[in-house]
Order: structure tokens, then sequence, then C-alpha cells
């Protein structure tokens, strides 16, 4: 894989990988930039939690879990001293659907965070991790997505 960071102005810059989406970066208007477009450590957060996801989507849709929507949450506790990095990455999974046994989505979360996501893996060697997951039924008439 390759990813390519580009300068516009003053704190400003487009990010563009392999895949040739290109992605905003700016800082806040305290960090001299424009607020145009997120932060990189952001990208960083939004990129394991989307790791992890594409794991468990995966795994839930091979055990038949009857879901129709899924979220996760990540909650990020940085260093105080710089190089600040992530001491802490709390998940919050959450599952929508018909009859859904948490032991199912446990399963799924536990092979995410222990054997497929390399976003947690590489995480994990600064970063406590940790989950929870909420199970939401949905009354209406079951779906799988």
């Amino acid at each position: 894989m390759k990813a390519k960071v580009v300068w516009k102005e003053k704190m400003h810059f487009t990010g563009t990988a392999d895949s040739g989406h290109i992605v905003q970066l700016d800082s806040s208007e305290l960090g001299g930039g424009e607020n145009l477009g997120f932060r990189p450590m952001e990208m960083v957060a939004i990129g394991v939690a989307g790791c992890s996801s594409m794991d468990v989507v995966s795994i839930l849709r091979k055990m038949d879990v009857d879901f129709n929507g899924y979220e996760v949450e990540v909650e990020v506790t940085s260093a105080k001293e710089y190089p600040r990095v992530f001491t802490d990455m709390h998940f919050i999974y959450r599952v929508t659907g018909h009859n859904i046994k948490k032991e199912d989505v446990e399963k799924a979360v536990i092979l995410s965070e222990t054997k497929y996501c390399q976003g947690i893996a590489m995480m994990s060697k600064s970063a406590k991790i940790s989950h929870t997951i909420e199970i939401i039924e949905d009354v209406g008439i079951p779906r799988t997505i």
C-alpha cells in the first residue's frame, strides 16, 4: 500500500492512497488551520474502527446473525506528553436486529480484536484495548443486510 499527503495551504492537506479516494486533513484554527478536514489522529481512530467493523460485519454475516444495523464508536485517550500516543481505545459495538445473541457478537468482536484486525494489533502496542457490546432489538420486520 502507498499513501500520499499533499500540502495545499496553511495546515490544509489532502490525502490519498491506492484506492484513489481523497480525504481532507486540517488542524483547528488554534493550530493554524481552518478546520477544513479531519485531524490526522482522528483518521487513525476511524481507520482502526473501520478495520474492526469490516471484520465484525463479515463474521456476523458468516454466522447468519439477523442484523440490520451496525455501528462502532471508539473513545480514545492519549498520553499527556508528546508524542501523545493513544493509551486507551474503548470500542462500543452496537448491533441492531432480531433475536441477536450477545455471545455471537462477542465472538465476532474477539476474533477481530485478537486475530484479524491489523489496526487493533498495531494500536495494542501502546494502547489498552477494551470494548462494550450493545444489542438493540428491532421490533420491526427482520431483514439481514
